[in-house]
């Protein structure tokens, strides 16, 4: 098959922007995560100071009865929803290597996604995204139908479904804002049929909200997508609904709803190819609230200075999809070297086992844990999932608690 004729799909969360972001981060094949939008290179900043939030049980605005009515028409929907919908906006900061200078650059790099307001707690106002959205972040900001924007903190991240909850402190929401916005309602995607209208509601290209509306085309679709890192290893999603209604970078955690203003779907992705028209995804409602809902009882975690983050004291190297296909080996960071005295050895740990899990995250190579640590500080005790070889190929599963310690004093 010739390259021009592979189908793309597109994770939309970000628009696309400067030449230089599109070759240093853009990828082909069946998937690929658009997060670049603008680049620029800078000089390496500090982490965000830890900030602490307590939670208490969160509030999920649900449609447990039928609503009296549908609305008449899309204009009345959009009105209606559009409260609940915010614009996402994620500043990472990426490094290249660049062949011709035979070292690596930074480029601070902006994207832009939308979510949707679940709940609430005591301290907090809940944002749901898709993790694709939200990964990488140096810095997270939301802004609300009024265009104000307030600093967003990750609260829970699920990468195998592609869903995230974000969390805006209360504190920090003016009563204006407060005023005009509202907790979206969610709808039962397993009873909407194909062929029923449904209306599509994000931040298209960065512009800010936008409203596009079509049919649902198709349910229970698989489709393979990238997982938004430098490998280009791809995931599959299934279950998922097909529509008509244009999704376009930026739409990606935005809403997908019926004519009754209810959410039915997250907005995930598109395909791309030339040739090919109304083909986006969104994740059903019905699959997405209960793992929305664990995600929204987690600790919000914002990133830590290098000073304060944890150490586990080990070296590993990720485990390829092949060579779990071809060695029926598990996928994972497959353990090289246990530091003497760390507290990987402490725990158990031993070199040649395979970590697949950190506090509840998937592990698939040592840039996934880097990016954890980043959030535990030292002394905390973290549940760490893994398998242990007997020698021969049968693997032993098992969850370790590790208490992290000071990187400064190791």
């Amino acid at each position: 098959m010739k390259k021009k004729n592979i189908l793309r799909i597109v994770l939309g969360a970000a628009i696309l922007g400067t030449s230089i972001a599109a070759i240093s981060f853009g990828r082909t094949g069946h998937f690929h995560t658009n997060k670049t939008a603008q680049t620029s290179p800078v000089e390496a900043t500090a982490p965000a100071s830890f900030v602490q939030t307590a939670s208490a049980d969160p509030i999920l605005d649900t449609a447990d009865e039928t609503p009296a009515f549908s609305y008449e028409n899309v204009a009345d929907v959009a009105e209606a929803v559009m409260p609940s919908i915010v614009a996402i906006t994620n500043k990472s900061v990426q490094e290249i290597n660049s062949f011709f200078y035979g070292r690596g650059f930074q480029y601070e790099s902006t994207s832009a996604g939308s979510g949707i307001i679940v709940g609430e707690n005591d301290t907090e106002l809940l944002v749901c995204t898709n993790n694709h959205v939200v990964e990488d972040a140096s810095e997270l900001s939301v802004t609300f139908i009024n265009e104000e924007s307030y600093t967003a903190y990750v609260k829970g991240t699920d990468p195998e479904n592609d869903l995230a909850v974000v969390a805006v402190l209360l504190s920090d929401i003016s009563d204006d804002t407060m005023e005009q916005i509202r907790i979206a309602k969610t709808g039962n995607s397993e009873d909407m049929r194909v062929g029923e209208q449904v209306v599509a509601i994000g931040n298209a290209l960065g512009y800010g909200q936008s409203v596009t509306t079509g049919i649902i085309s198709a349910k229970n679709r698989t489709i393979q997508a990238g997982s938004g890192s430098y490998s280009d290893s791809a995931s599959s999603y299934e279950g998922l609904i097909q529509t008509d209604a244009a999704i376009n970078f930026g739409n990606s955690g935005g809403a997908l709803l019926n004519m009754n203003g209810e959410v039915i779907g997250i907005n995930s992705a598109k395909a791309s190819r030339s040739g090919v028209e109304g083909m986006g995804y969104a994740i059903p409602v019905s699959k997405a609230m209960p793992i929305l809902e664990d995600l929204m009882t987690r600790k919000t975690r914002v990133k830590l200075s290098e000073q304060e983050c944890g150490y586990l004291g080990i070296n590993g190297q990720g485990v390829s999809r092949e060579a779990t296909m071809l060695y029926r080996i598990p996928q994972g960071i497959y353990v090289t070297y246990v530091a003497p005295g760390s507290p990987a050895e402490a725990a158990g740990i031993r070199e040649g086992d395979i970590l697949t899990g950190f506090d509840g995250e998937p592990l698939t190579n040592m840039q996934d844990l880097q990016y954890q640590l980043q959030y535990y500080e030292a002394g905390e005790t973290v549940d760490i999932d893994l398998t242990s070889s007997d020698g021969m190929y049968y693997y032993n599963e098992k969850t370790l608690s590790v208490t992290l310690g000071d990187r400064n004093a190791a």
